[in-house]
């Protein structure tokens, strides 16, 4: 069983984080308006296929939902992601 992974929202640096086995893993945004920009998630090789960037995604979008701001998916994971999790899915901005 793998440990809990453990996100922090790092705001002064605009990123959601987390540290596994000595490894950083981030999702990075920026703010515009009401809107959060997510613009890369980085996950080290190490760390590949356990859940790390589902964890920092997941936790960034709650974030987001509970203060009421909407979503521009630039990073191909976040877009994935909610497009896989449709209780995300309203936070997409429509333009």
């Amino acid at each position: 069983m793998s440990p809990t992974i453990v996100v922090r929202h790092n705001s002064a640096a605009l990123r959601y984080e987390t540290e596994v086995e000595g490894h950083l893993a981030v999702t990075e945004y920026r703010l515009e308006g009401d809107c959060v920009i997510f613009t890369h998630t980085l996950v080290p090789p190490e760390l590949r296929g356990r859940g790390v960037a589902e964890a920092l995604v997941k936790t960034a979008l709650e974030e987001t939902r509970d203060q009421s701001r909407r979503v521009i998916a630039q990073c191909s994971y976040v877009a994935k992601f909610i497009h896989r999790n449709p209780e995300f899915q309203f936070l997409l901005r429509n333009d």
